[in-house]
């Protein structure tokens, strides 16, 4: 019994040395902002800040126009997700309870743009936002985003575990399609639909790199953009306001993940388990 705990007590060890390596930025991000640029200088490593400093936040919130660039990231978030989320649901109910020639094969192509490198989309995305006129416009960083191929796997793997024949009863009862999408396959998805929507949520707020090539004016910039910028302008000197920045730009997506981490590692568990 004792060699059996001493190997586990091993085997946790580099488990454990991970988890804290991957927290260590955070706790460094965290740290930082609370502190002031004798501390941050003076003891860089040091995860405690003594004495704590709010003046990294207030300066922040006095000289950046921090509400604005968060009512720009969450108006995106908010519209990309629930774009998201409203075709993954659909095309998974469709691709599960309707036959329809070539529906393996249209499900195995959409399958196929998880290895497709999102840098080869860039220029056809930009090109029609162009010429639709939604450049430097939130619109034209939503319209890009409203489907997203792994939700409707992730999606498809959950509805698959709704037995047909409830939906058959559903049907002998007069239900309709819709009657029966709503009433009886979102109640029973709800815990994966809710992960999914984290995860996609996350995902939009987090979002650098297509934001950047369409928004041009400072007012439309996310919370991504903001942060660098401000980085730039301040010549990377600033760090306990930079660090502040951070914080405040993670502190959403963060919690979420906390709140709702139990639905977002139980969906990709189904994914796994369900071919």
């Amino acid at each position: 019994m004792k060699t059996r705990f001493d190997l586990r007590t091993l085997w946790h060890l580099p488990l454990i040395l991970a988890v804290l390596l991957q927290l260590w930025p955070l706790v460094f991000m965290a740290s930082t902002s609370l502190k002031d640029m004798d501390q941050i200088f003076q003891a860089t490593l040091n995860p405690l800040p003594f004495p704590a400093t709010l003046s990294n936040y207030t300066a922040v919130l006095e000289n950046f126009p921090i509400l604005t660039y968060v009512y720009n990231t969450f108006f995106i978030a908010v519209f990309v997700t629930g774009c998201k989320i409203a075709t993954s649901v659909l095309a998974a109910f469709a691709f599960v309870y309707y036959e329809f020639r070539g529906k393996e094969t249209i499900f195995n192509f959409m399958l196929l743009t998880f290895f497709i490198p999102i840098t080869v989309l860039i220029m056809p995305n930009y090109l029609l936002m162009s010429k639709l006129g939604l450049l430097n416009t939130s619109w034209g960083v939503i319209l890009p985003q409203i489907g997203d191929g792994m939700g409707i796997f992730l999606m498809r793997q959950t509805i698959r575990g709704i037995p047909k024949t409830l939906l058959e009863a559903a049907l002998l009862e007069g239900a309709g399609v819709l009657d029966i999408l709503r009433k009886v396959v979102l109640p029973l998805i709800k815990p994966s639909a809710i992960a999914v929507t984290i995860f996609f949520f996350i995902n939009s707020w987090n979002e650098y790199f297509w934001p950047l090539l369409v928004l041009q004016d400072k007012e439309n910039y996310t919370l991504p953009l903001a942060l660098q910028m401000f980085i730039s302008a301040e010549g990377g000197s600033e760090w306990g306001i930079a660090m502040a920045v951070a914080m405040l730009t993670s502190l959403l997506p963060l919690m979420l993940y906390m709140l709702c981490q139990k639905y977002i590692l139980s969906t990709f568990m189904q994914s796994g388990v369900k071919g």
